[in-house]
């Protein structure tokens, strides 16, 4: 069993660099994940995020800074770092010559567990990963979100207490994704922590406690999906109207104004006073006769604020 987490922080980053050349691909970054939380890793494509993952896994050595995983230092510990911790990607690694039992059973074994643990271990994880029907069937028969789902089960053979997964979903139809995140979930209600950087801001919003968000190799913004949303400004009503000018002459009070892609949207903020406001806005248009279409909440997303602090285009 892997050595268990020695402080209140499963992962620590303080500083941390590394160099390829004169290409900094990571400038000095900080990172700070709870025990049994998750933390979302976000950035564009060759923002750092791999290569802080590469770092952590003790797979690359920093240039720069210090980093401990489950109490051990990346650079001073590694053999105990790898011991406790387990690391998924975004392409399975599994041998496809090898059946779903044969591929776990191996990692146990080569994780040092006993024949009959490494065996038990394996009939575990395939019942837990709903695998367990093509069990016996060699791995190049699986879809690819079975695929992806033993690739996380071997990850978890020798018990880590860490767990990296570098976009664990890419690729996957909607329902493989929605099965993945389920179990992720459960695997954080037993006490493990995760890593997870992510193309999707779904993924994202629904799973981490805490999101990190790297541009360029340095931390851009960080703190919870709610806070990242929210400096980006409060939630906006928006109320569809047949006649826009008496609409906005009504709701003057609250500062309303027309949607320039679309009149017939008129927008006002939310505001402290939440509820009320709309009540108000509503009862206000009701008074001077002024029917609405729809009415609507809207908040900021996770990918506004994606693309606001990076500037970046998503496909």
């Amino acid at each position: 069993m892997a050595p268990a987490v020695r402080t209140g922080s499963a992962i620590r980053a303080e500083g941390l660099a590394k160099h390829f050349g004169e290409v900094e691909a990571l400038r000095g970054i900080d990172l700070d994940v709870p025990t049994g939380t998750v933390l979302g890793l976000l950035g564009p494509n060759g923002a750092g995020k791999t290569t802080a993952v590469r770092i952590l896994t003790t797979t690359l050595q920093p240039t720069r800074g210090r980093a401990t995983v489950a109490g051990f230092d990346v650079v001073a510990q590694p053999h105990q770092v790898r011991s406790s911790i387990g690391l998924a990607g975004q392409f399975a690694a599994v041998d496809e010559n090898l059946t779903g039992r044969e591929n776990l059973t191996l990692v146990g074994r080569l994780t040092h567990l006993p024949k009959a643990v490494a065996r038990e271990r394996a009939h575990t994880l395939l019942d837990r990963f709903h695998l367990l029907d093509a069990a016996d069937r060699t791995a190049r028969t699986y879809s690819g979100g079975m695929r992806r789902r033993l690739d996380l089960a071997a990850a978890l053979v020798h018990r880590p207490g860490v767990l990296f997964l570098d976009e664990p979903t890419t690729g996957l139809d909607p329902a493989s994704r929605q099965d993945l995140w389920d179990i992720i979930e459960e695997l954080v209600a037993d006490g493990t922590t995760v890593l997870l950087t992510t193309q999707y801001l779904e993924e994202a919003d629904r799973l981490a406690h805490r999101i990190v968000v790297i541009d360029q190799g340095a931390v851009a913004a960080e703190g919870t999906a709610s806070q990242l949303k929210g400096r980006l400004g409060e939630t906006t009503i928006e109320i569809r109207v047949e006649h826009p000018e008496p609409a906005l002459a009504a709701l003057a009070a609250f500062a309303p104004h027309a949607d320039p892609a679309d009149p017939h949207v008129v927008r006002l903020a939310m505001g402290e006073e939440g509820p009320e406001t709309l009540r108000a806005a509503l009862n206000a248009l009701d008074a001077a006769g002024v029917p609405t279409r729809r009415v609507e909440l809207v908040e900021p997303t996770l990918d506004d604020v994606f693309l606001t602090l990076t500037g970046a285009v998503r496909s």
